[in-house]
């Protein structure tokens, strides 16, 4: 049995981790994976046909613990206890949950503090006693007589002394004063962990298609040599097409993995005569898990010839492999009204792929169907995704309508001759 420390309006944890608001989704789940021996039996809760509509949801049945996640920055937002027989929980290292302690309203006053009387909501028969930034829920059930109270009081909610020895149902730890209106707090220094996230990745582009990336990046900086003066940091990264490996090491730093294609699944669709050509070295991916971006640079040049830009959404092969890449790509669309005129869209990362063909157009071609698949295991549970591409754009697109990734292309690069008569002009 779990034995767990409450912090109020920051965390739930463990002498070895925590569970801390404002904390990504892969954190959580690696902290899962690296203690997959004590913490058994986790399950992942979304929805599959519209995954923005609902949290992402840790269900640890074995520990009775939800971690529900904002559906959109996937940062951990409430962190409900809904079963408190199958762990032990303290606050300020005393215990008031364990099999010997019932969490009765009198033992959560007592180790809590005094605190405003319960709030009764008949739609659930449930009593919620408040504290900032965390609450027990006392159920209606378990009492031998219903209380009194007023139900024309505050919109339904009548305020009322909870009776003596009732138990708690549910615990909540959030931020602010209330459950239902709270929001996933920025990412707490703690979780940084020597990493650099993307806040959000702005698409350059000129009326030929894609230029290279904006990066806001945040980063848990410090005082020189002072610790205590450590706090988030953001700074802004521009990449391009054409930047080499130095200029990208030097904008971003080092990449978390580097991958060195070993071959080509789009040579099928490229003119005959590449077909035939082996390739005599590998171009080659930086990945950038925390910023939801790979950069893929050519084997010769070494340039920057390619981005793919990471949504991370659940129901996807790749989920949880990338945080989410929060990018937004500007387009100048031209209406068909008789005066032509211009109109300024933004497709983001929730862009759904009906939308963006009412902006691009329907592309010309059948898409590509992707059907990724694992060495290990040859079965891929999510299905296949499809690829179409236009304005020199690739958009992988879900079974579900969601866009997956966007790859984006360089312009063409000249040949030399042209490239010196460029520069002699």
């Amino acid at each position: 049995m779990l034995d767990l420390e409450v912090v109020p309006e920051r965390s739930l944890g463990h002498e070895q981790w925590e569970f801390a608001l404002g904390m990504p989704l892969a954190q959580a789940i690696s902290i899962l994976q690296k203690h997959c021996r004590i913490i058994k039996n986790v399950q992942v809760l979304y929805s599959e046909q519209t995954p923005l509509s609902h949290d992402l949801i840790l269900n640890l049945t074995q520990d009775g613990i939800k971690l529900l996640f904002d559906a959109c920055n996937q940062r951990l937002k409430v962190i409900e206890v809904y079963d408190l027989s199958k762990v032990k929980l303290k606050y300020c290292g005393v215990h008031f949950n364990t099999q010997a302690i019932a969490p009765t309203i009198e033992q959560i006053d007592q180790s809590f503090g005094a605190t405003h009387p319960g709030v009764y909501n008949a739609a659930e028969q449930l009593f919620h006693l408040n504290f900032r930034g965390l609450s027990f829920s006392f159920q209606l059930d378990s009492w031998n007589e219903a209380p009194k109270y007023e139900p024309n009081f505050a919109h339904g909610l009548a305020s009322l002394q909870i009776p003596h020895g009732a138990t708690v149902k549910r615990m909540y730890i959030y931020t602010g004063n209330n459950l239902q209106d709270t929001k996933a707090p920025v990412m707490p220094l703690a979780c940084f962990l020597g990493n650099v996230y993307a806040e959000c990745v702005d698409v350059l582009k000129n009326g030929a298609g894609p230029l290279g990336l904006r990066l806001r990046i945040l980063t848990a900086g410090c005082g020189p040599g002072v610790m205590a003066d450590a706090k988030v940091r953001a700074v802004e990264r521009n990449i391009y097409f054409g930047d080499s490996c130095q200029d990208v090491l030097s904008a971003l730093g080092s990449p978390h993995k580097v991958f060195y294609k070993s071959e080509d699944k789009m040579k099928i669709h490229s003119p005959s005569p590449h077909k035939q050509v082996p390739s005599k070295c590998n171009d080659y991916f930086f990945n950038y898990f925390t910023l939801g971006v790979d950069i893929l640079f050519d084997s010769t040049t070494h340039l920057v010839k390619k981005f793919v830009l990471h949504t991370n959404f659940p129901g996807h092969y790749n989920f949880n492999i990338y945080h989410r890449c929060d990018f937004k790509i500007p387009l100048v669309i031209k209406k068909e009204a008789a005066d032509a005129q211009w109109e300024d869209c933004i497709l983001t990362t929730y862009s759904k792929w009906d939308q963006i063909q009412e902006l691009l157009g329907h592309p010309m071609e059948k898409p590509v169907v992707l059907h990724r698949s694992s060495s290990a295991n040859n079965t891929n549970p999510f299905g296949s995704t499809f690829c179409f591409g236009l304005q020199r754009m690739i958009f992988e697109v879900m079974q579900n309508n969601h866009i997956a990734s966007v790859t984006l292309y360089g312009a063409p690069r000249p040949n030399s001759r042209a490239r010196a008569e460029a520069s002699a002009h």
